[in-house]
């Protein structure tokens, strides 16, 4: 078992729920109410070193009563260790988890990701909203066990909320347009795109 495991239940205690070795790979499963204060010391304790993270993600089994598992995939370089943390999060009740995103910015994407297609919603993020698919998605998160195979709208309603969709209506004209930040650009980026430096002079 990875040596973290020992360490994690002598500092946090009971909000170690479990932890499990499958082939070879250790998972620790937390309390969610810890996850942020858990995820912070992984990180930053120089015992421990998890300076990347390699994915967040999350899994809804079929069996309806079993809760819906939000899981980071951690890696200590220096220390040349994985480590699977799962929180599970109960059905019937808001998908409410902290966000990692203050302690890894690559968690921005992968928790929108989750939001997404899952709806758990990561407390603290600073831009939650959908990655995948439009704003305004009514048929809600695709990802769900409950979620109809062919969505719950007809072919011709889907079709209709995408063509109406305004993908744009979240960013401003400056964001948009290339040409407005090209002044913003550094000089030599300036001069190779306007043309000014040839292949081989």
């Amino acid at each position: 078992m990875n040596p973290s495991v020992a360490r994690l239940r002598e500092r946090f205690g009971a909000a170690i729920v479990r932890a499990e070795v499958t082939w070879g790979e250790t998972t620790v499963f937390i309390a969610p109410s810890a996850a942020a204060e858990v995820i912070r010391y992984l990180h930053d304790d120089a015992a421990e070193q998890y300076d990347y993270l390699s994915d967040v993600t999350a899994v809804e089994y079929r069996d309806l009563e079993l809760p819906v598992e939000v899981v980071w995939h951690l890696r200590s370089l220096p220390f040349r260790r994985f480590l699977r943390v799962k929180a599970q999060l109960p059905k019937g009740q808001p998908l409410r988890i902290a966000s990692v995103w203050p302690i890894y910015k690559g968690a921005d994407w992968l928790e929108r990701e989750c939001y997404d297609m899952f709806g758990i919603v990561f407390e603290g993020h600073p831009d939650l909203r959908r990655i995948l698919l439009w704003e305004q998605y009514k048929e809600g998160h695709p990802l769900r066990k409950d979620f109809p195979l062919r969505g719950r709208f007809s072919r011709a309603e889907q079709l209709r909320q995408a063509l109406a969709a305004n993908p744009e209506a979240r960013y401003s004209m400056e964001e948009l347009t290339i040409a407005d930040a090209f002044e913003d650009l550094p000089g030599d980026m300036r001069q190779r795109l306007s043309g000014g430096e040839r292949t081989g002079e």
